[in-house]
């Protein structure tokens, strides 16, 4: 176990330094439509700390695959939730999702069809590897 957090940490650390980048795109495509014209230091310290930690989550949560005990459903659904509530917490601390029923509703709507779309691509591509492996197997 003490192996899969300095593991978290680790790959953490190597993707958290990418939120601030994240950040920047973001605040780019707000001034650009319109929604932004200035920030405050406020909110530009608050963006950059909690998207800088959305990244150390959503970066090291994926070593939840690597815990071999654990069943695949389970890793996926923790994985999954982790990843919901990083996303959700910060989208709501920087005003970025209105603090309403129907806007969260919406977003838990996006979050879960796009989560299912990229684990039905994951699932397709490692069922096509596995095919061409188990042929390759079967020729020798």
């Amino acid at each position: 176990m003490k192996e899969h957090i300095k593991n978290f940490i680790m790959r953490g650390l190597l993707t958290a330094s990418g939120g601030p980048v994240v950040l920047a795109i973001i605040y780019g495509v707000l001034g650009a439509t319109g929604v932004a014209d200035t920030l405050s230091p406020g909110a530009v310290c608050k963006g950059i700390l909690t998207v800088t930690v959305l990244a150390f989550l959503a970066g090291g949560i994926g070593v939840i695959y690597q815990i071999e005990r654990l069943p695949l459903c389970w890793a996926i659904l923790i994985h999954g939730l982790v990843l919901y509530a990083a996303y959700i917490l910060t989208y709501l601390v920087n005003g970025w999702l209105a603090s309403q029923w129907i806007a969260v509703a919406v977003f838990t709507a996006i979050f879960i069809t796009a989560y299912a779309i990229i684990w039905g691509i994951i699932y397709l591509m490692i069922r096509r590897s596995t095919a061409k492996l188990n042929a390759q197997l079967k020729k020798k």
